[in-house]
């Protein structure tokens, strides 16, 4: 039988960004109840969405699978086929209409996720509303803060703190809301970076956190090693590619290299989407003082 524990090594993997850690992990757990399986099934396909790989749980997830499940496979469609999205956004506008389905965590994860990815912080809030599970809760937060709200970030931090303040989600969201506070909070939130890469394993994730806090700080030198180590992991993943862009402008050091291998793997990036608007202002700019 197992334990009550018996998922925590997948969950941590995957909030710490160790995707195929998080896979192995699942592979491996056997022994366990119905809904234990279907919560180890969520993660070991959303590990394998985060890795890009986003036809497996298409095809794989079948129509008769647990409303969890197929909130997954939404999500696996919805980023691997433009054409699919507004499919995507009306069905699970209909299941969160469906009080069977409504309290479903999962499917008020990937819903929030993907109401993120629109733009739409105000549907994907909703989704977190009164939520209990710390990753949900996390999720608002990150929310919050892309919204420039720190304040109601700390109030939800706080109530996480409250459930759970050693949680891995509860420490990543404490040093997402400190980095956001900045001052001296960001020397804090540098610490929990390392303690959480000392304690599990030192992912992308990790590296490029702690390399955001030392920018922060104006250690550029010592972000610039952290995201290498980051490349050296993950050669295609946009944070690091766009933290070391910025991290070589401040050094001085040419930054064409990281720019184009963003463009080849993320063309879409909002750092590209930014530089790009800002070069058609500076165009425009220009021509008035052309002769």
């Amino acid at each position: 039988m197992s334990g009550p524990d018996a998922l925590f090594n997948v969950h941590n993997n995957f909030y710490l960004g160790a995707y195929q850690a998080a896979i192995n992990e699942a592979a491996d757990l056997q022994g366990l109840s119905a809904n234990e399986a279907t919560e180890r099934d969520c993660f070991l396909y959303r590990s394998y969405i985060a890795l890009g790989s986003y036809q497996l749980p298409i095809s794989e997830i079948n129509d008769d699978a647990p409303t969890a499940l197929q909130a997954v496979k939404l999500l696996a469609v919805y980023l691997s086929d433009n054409n699919e999205k507004e499919k995507v956004l009306s069905t699970m506008q209909e299941w969160l209409a469906d009080p069977s389905c409504a309290s479903n965590v999962t499917l008020l994860n990937m819903a929030a996720t993907v109401y993120q990815f629109e733009g739409n912080f105000v549907e994907a809030l909703k989704c977190c509303h009164g939520a209990q599970s710390l990753e949900l809760m996390a999720l608002s937060i990150e929310i919050f803060l892309k919204m420039d709200r720190p304040d109601c970030a700390e109030k939800q931090l706080k109530e996480m703190m409250n459930i759970d303040d050693d949680a891995t989600c509860t420490q990543l969201a404490q040093a997402w809301v400190n980095l956001a506070l900045g001052g001296s909070k960001v020397q804090e939130a540098f610490y929990i970076f390392q303690e959480l890469g000392d304690k599990y394993s030192w992912t992308v994730r990790l590296h490029n956190g702690s390399a955001i806090c030392s920018m922060h700080m104006g250690r550029y030198d010592e972000a610039e090693k952290e995201l290498l180590e980051a490349l050296n992991k993950d050669s295609k993943d946009a944070d690091t590619l766009s933290n070391l862009v910025v991290a070589n402008l401040h050094l001085g050091k040419p930054t064409s290299r990281f720019s184009n291998q963003l463009k080849m793997s993320n063309p879409n990036h909002p750092m590209l989407k930014r530089t790009a608007t800002l070069e058609e202002a500076f165009d425009r700019a220009a021509q008035g003082f052309s002769v």
